[in-house]
């Protein structure tokens, strides 16, 4: 959902390279035609080179050797904006959101149409709380892009975090449609649908997405918590033993509270559940079915919103 091609990135990487080269290189014009093209070579090599050590150390979850290596392709491409704005996306994976805001201005600066950098920028802004500035970058990514579901999705989130929820509900239900398979757009119309007291419609729309995600925990944890609250205790139980061994961190409500940041009806249903869980009610549970071993990266801010990191999209090179 969240490829698609930039070829304004593409067109400065070629000008930054060859800015470089001139700079580097001021008697270039007195080698052969052989050399030089040794030497175009050699640098498209190590940019690739490095390109591949910073995605795989972002898969890795090592985000601070993500950010060695994007700034190490700054020094060489310091024009180039997709490589600002990935690094910033590590930074937020850090939580350095202060730092990443920067990365994504100077990003902008260099793209000004270039939606990304404005999507991601969001995040951190919302990160920070700033509800109404992340707003704000997401309306400039729906200029530029007025399909774009990821923005609608995430302008949701924004909304929600100020409390409105009806225009939070009006942004995840048009994610959906434009992007029927983004399934946290889905997930999170249904945590709307039940804060604002739309129980059962909230409830069918998280058992569908477990029925098609049977791995989703964020929606078993959310069935855990509203099934419970209506007394069905074995089906809340049943889900919740996925929960445990798909993804701990549910375990954890200030987690679901601040990082995941679901409603505040959904988090004191799944909080009242919690308690229960830790009384003598419940015998200890073990689960093994569920091993959690497909986490993505940036998953810590993916699960809110989501980095778009551009080398990953198609026409995006480093050819020089």
């Amino acid at each position: 959902m969240k490829s698609r091609i930039l070829k304004v990135l593409c067109t400065l990487i070629l000008a930054s390279a060859a800015c470089w080269w001139g700079w580097i290189t001021p008697v270039a014009a007195q080698t052969s035609a052989r050399s030089n093209d040794t030497e175009i070579a050699a640098f498209k090599q190590k940019l690739e080179e490095l390109q591949k050590k910073a995605l795989e150390a972002t898969n890795s979850g090592n985000f601070v050797t993500a950010e060695k290596y994007w700034t190490e392709m700054i020094e060489q491409l310091p024009e180039n904006a997709a490589l600002w704005s990935n690094r910033g996306n590590a930074k937020v994976s850090q939580n350095k959101l202060e730092e990443a805001i920067a990365d994504y201005n100077k990003a902008i600066e260099l793209a000004p149409e270039a939606p990304e950098p404005y999507l991601n920028r969001g995040i951190a802004l919302e990160g920070l709380g700033q509800w109404q500035k992340a707003i704000a970058d997401y309306n400039r990514v729906l200029e530029l892009e007025p399909t774009d579901a990821a923005a609608f999705n995430n302008r949701g989130n924004a909304f929600a975090g100020l409390g409105e929820w009806e225009k939070a509900i009006a942004d995840y239900r048009q994610a959906t449609l434009l992007a029927p398979d983004l399934a946290f757009a889905h997930a999170n119309y249904a945590l709307a649908l039940y804060q604002i007291g739309q129980i059962e419609q909230a409830i069918r729309t998280m058992k569908n997405l477990v029925r098609k995600y049977p791995r989703f925990a964020d929606m078993r944890a959310a069935l855990t918590a509203a099934l419970w609250n209506q007394g069905k205790r074995g089906e809340a139980e049943s889900n919740w033993v996925a929960v445990v061994g798909l993804d701990p961190r549910y375990k954890d409500i200030n987690w679901v509270a601040k990082i995941r940041r679901w409603p505040p009806a959904m988090v004191a249903a799944l909080d009242k559940f919690l308690h229960l869980m830790h009384s003598s009610y419940f015998l200890p549970v073990v689960a093994t079915k569920f091993s959690l071993n497909f986490r993505k990266p940036l998953e810590k801010y993916a699960i809110i919103n989501n980095c778009r990191d551009l080398t990953s999209l198609p026409g995006f090179s480093l050819e020089v």
